[in-house]
């Protein structure tokens, strides 16, 4: 990202996107003050990360999916933006422990904002300065790869790739195919196997998505475990197959520990008045429809748990 272009206040703003619940608070300690605050209730909570992917649960949550976008429960927000959702069950509290409950919670939520926002902005800054240092120090050339590609995966970075959508959006080009790319269950090898496996998840899928890509497609990693893929003037299908053919490699990946899987979302750009930012947001919410499939498919869970019994 160029500094002299892009504002540090535009940074704090669209960078919480880049955020998960884990990179805000320290998840022991949150999985401590929601189980005391569950005791102290009898309420069960279940925490989710903004895709729906549970953080914390305390309580029996066994079989629920949670729904983020149809009822999102409450929200966590940091920055203007929600982060995270949490679902709460208040069976068999008594009638007048109910409104006691319920304003703990409200508390609770605006201590966990206030926390996650004092430890983003923390993070932003100290990232911010960094940067510009680096900058400095590593001259000009190392100024334009920094500000083109990821650095984990070697696909545009999502300031870039912002960059790429604007200037299209610019040419008229239609139709453009948008698609969202969502690694299923990250969180899963994260906390069982940790950041290295993690990263190498992340790794593996950037590499499928490239390989199965054509020279013209335009890929970008636009969150943790995210990638947006535009093709300008997709044919009829075209899209679908891409996506077919990056599932399919994905499951056909062999390794002893991950178990690649994806779910994608595909949306359209086919007005020259439409904003690509806006579709990939919609192309998201396209994803969780088959994410929920995918999760609920006939050896998906197996396949998923089998580097635990190594």
């Amino acid at each position: 990202m160029d500094y002299n272009i892009v504002s540090y206040e535009k940074r704090i703003k669209e960078n919480i996107k880049n955020y998960a619940i884990r990179n805000l608070y320290e998840m022991n300690l949150l999985t401590e003050y929601l189980e005391a605050l569950a005791e102290e209730y009898g309420m069960e909570l279940l925490l989710t990360d903004r895709h729906g992917e549970k953080a914390v649960a305390v309580g029996n949550f066994e079989g629920f999916e949670p729904d983020v976008v149809k009822e999102p429960g409450e929200k966590l927000r940091i920055a203007d933006r929600t982060v995270g959702h949490l679902y709460v069950r208040y069976e068999g509290i008594p009638e007048e422990r109910m409104k006691a409950a319920q304003k703990a919670l409200r508390l609770a939520m605006g201590i966990l904002a206030s926390l996650g926002t004092e430890a983003y902005m923390h993070r932003e800054s100290v990232s911010y300065i960094d940067e510009l240092e680096n900058r400095l120090e590593n001259g000009h050339h190392q100024k334009q790869y920094s500000e083109k590609e990821d650095i984990l995966t070697g696909v545009y970075n999502k300031n870039y790739l912002e960059s790429r959508l604007e200037t299209l959006d610019r040419s008229e080009v239609v139709p453009v195919a948008v698609i969202n790319v969502n690694i299923n269950d990250w969180k899963f090898v994260y906390d069982n196997f940790g950041v290295e496996k993690s990263d190498s998840l992340i790794q593996i899928v950037a590499s499928i998505v490239k390989k199965e890509a054509k020279g013209e497609y335009i890929i970008g990693r636009i969150d943790g475990d995210v990638f947006a893929v535009l093709i300008p003037m997709a044919e009829d299908g075209e899209a679908e197959d891409y996506c077919r053919r990056v599932q399919n490699a994905c499951l056909a990946y062999e390794d002893a520990v991950l178990a690649p899987s994806v779910a994608v979302g595909i949306v359209y750009k086919t007005n020259v008045e439409e904003h690509l930012l806006d579709k990939i947001s919609d192309a998201e919410y396209e994803m969780f429809d088959n994410k929920l499939e995918i999760k609920n498919s006939p050896g998906y869970q197996e396949r998923l748990k089998k580097g635990l019994n190594i």
